[in-house]
């Protein structure tokens, strides 16, 4: 019988590095799964979520199967309760895609599988995770790098609006792996946190 494997979250505002650190996670074995990729998969190919989506915001939010998603984040912005309406569209697909990909995983007889969400806590997604590491770093760090991506300070500010503060991030985090220097100092911080999630003592179901 296969061990049970551990579930942990990896999340952090914008601009800190978690799929960097995801990646650093999947070389050491781990699997991963994204939140974000996966909320994406489903608006452009499940028939409940594309039908979902059209009937909050309309037929023209969608463009050859592709919704416009720079729209949907203008709307959702101004208006909460479309905001509500699309998460209890797609949150619980989101659920139910990473308890397959855990099932599988532990099958496959991975230790850890990670799940990168950049709303981890905002949507429920901490439920039922062993841990939680937090990637962080300091706030001019991740203002260069995202206007090095070519983001504005006004819609980076916009962005890190709709996020937890770090701060509050700082205090739900299990481990915190710290990304203020080179790639290869994150490699080791991830290293030592890989190591230390291994010896976390699983919650209870």
């Amino acid at each position: 019988m296969s061990k049970r494997i551990k579930r942990v979250g990896v999340t952090g505002g914008i601009g800190t590095g978690k799929t960097t650190v995801c990646n650093f996670l999947r070389a050491l074995g781990c699997e991963i799964f994204s939140a974000d990729s996966e909320a994406k998969r489903l608006q452009e190919t499940d028939p409940d979520v594309i039908e979902g989506i059209k009937t909050i915001f309309g037929d023209e939010i969608y463009d050859h199967a592709i919704p416009n998603r720079q729209r949907i984040a203008e709307i959702i912005f101004r208006d909460e309760k479309k905001l509500r309406e699309l998460n209890a569209l797609i949150h619980p697909k989101v659920f139910r895609a990473f308890d397959d990909a855990a099932r599988r995983a532990e099958a496959n007889g991975k230790a850890i599988i990670a799940k990168e969400a950049a709303i981890l806590f905002e949507s429920g997604g901490d439920k039922g995770l062993d841990a939680v590491l937090v990637v962080a770093a300091d706030l001019d760090i991740r203002m260069a790098r995202l206007k090095a991506r070519g983001l504005s300070e006004a819609d980076i500010r916009a962005r890190m609006s709709r996020q937890f503060s770090q701060d509050e991030l700082l205090k739900r985090a299990d481990l915190v792996v710290w990304n203020n220097h080179s790639l290869d100092k994150l490699e080791a911080e991830t290293e030592r946190a890989y190591l230390e999630l291994l010896a976390i003592p699983y919650r209870k179901p």
